[in-house]
């Protein structure tokens, strides 16, 4: 609902400066809500760099967007980020399953006990609402596909999924306190768009194909992955914010239309018109076979469904690369 239909809220957007949070805090300035950010720039696994254009980029168009330099996991800045705020959209955390191999505390730091850490003081503030950023990845290799939101998720492949499961596990645990909050928790399925991560498989196979290189797929290709456009996801988000009901509720938000890694390189060609060199390597550890979202729930309850296909999404991530290209 825009602000002129409502009384303009202030939103603290954790991890705002990242990918999606970035796509999200200019949806919701761009309706003329305001923003409090809170990141603590850390330079992985979304670059330093990156956050900051992204920053200067949105105080450039939005002279009272409002960041805060700091950790979700700290508990004397917490009540001060929430002060004033209609509530919570916590985006923040460690992303990646294959880093988290490398450093499992620190993924269980920040995207358990942060979470814990923010929502503990969101509950003593008396906010109602807390939309928690969750993943597809909490599925595993052994919940049945579609994966539905009361499937069974107790087979994480990575320490991220492990910490991911576990920040939705808390946090349903903290909701018996205070039953009338609201805290929707929203799996992403495999969100691409402008300003993704630089690792992550469609801009770094599209950045690639464009300059005429060869592109790593892991595995036989027969791998399949739900891709979700950054811009369906923000809608998602906008939605459970608006429409999710008391308690703990997660939604699945995906495409709901998997596709093989076979497939995505032979749609990548077409959006960028050119001939992909491909070679394989194995699967590295803790990638899952497939993600594919039932949708139904955040359908019906939400009001919200995908809206742009694998075709017209790929078509914007070429755009943004070749604007990169000629503005460097």
């Amino acid at each position: 609902m825009p602000a002129s239909e409502r009384d303009a809220r202030l939103w603290l957007v954790t991890g705002g400066l990242g990918f999606i949070g970035h796509h999200l805090c200019r949806a919701l300035l761009s309706r003329g809500d305001s923003v409090r950010v809170v990141d603590d720039y850390s330079d992985a696994p979304y670059p330093t760099v990156l956050k900051m254009r992204n920053e200067e980029e949105l105080r450039r168009e939005f002279p009272s967007f409002e960041v805060v330099r700091g950790c979700v996991t700290d508990r004397e800045l917490a009540p001060r980020l929430l002060e004033g705020t209609y509530g919570v959209l916590h985006l923040a955390g460690l992303a990646g399953v294959r880093p988290s191999f490398a450093d499992p505390a620190r993924y269980a730091r920040v995207n358990t006990e942060g979470t814990a850490t923010l929502l503990d003081a969101a509950q003593r503030q008396g906010l109602e609402l807390f939309v928690l950023a969750s993943s597809s990845s909490v599925y595993g290799n052994a919940t049945p596909l579609p994966a539905r939101e009361e499937a069974p998720a107790i087979v994480p492949e990575s320490p991220y999924a492990a910490s991911k499961r576990s920040a939705e596990l808390v946090a349903s645990a903290m909701l018996r306190k205070t039953p009338s909050m609201r805290c929707p928790s929203l799996r992403f399925f495999t969100v691409y768009g402008p300003r993704q991560r630089p690792e992550m498989a469609i801009t770094s196979f599209l950045r690639a194909i464009l300059a005429g290189k060869p592109i790593t797929v892991f595995g036989d290709g027969t791998m399949r992955r739900d891709f979700t456009h950054v811009e369906d996801i923000v809608r998602g988000v906008l939605a459970a914010a608006e429409k999710a009901p008391a308690g703990f509720r997660p939604y699945n938000l995906g495409s709901g239309a998997p596709v093989t890694l076979t497939e995505l390189v032979e749609a990548m060609g077409k959006a960028a018109s050119r001939t992909p060199t491909v070679v394989h390597a194995p699967v590295p550890l803790g990638d899952v076979d497939a993600t594919f979202a039932d949708i139904s729930r955040a359908r019906e309850e939400l009001g919200w469904s995908p809206r742009l296909t694998l075709t017209e999404g790929l078509a914007t991530v070429v755009r943004w690369l070749e604007s990169e290209r000629t503005s460097t």
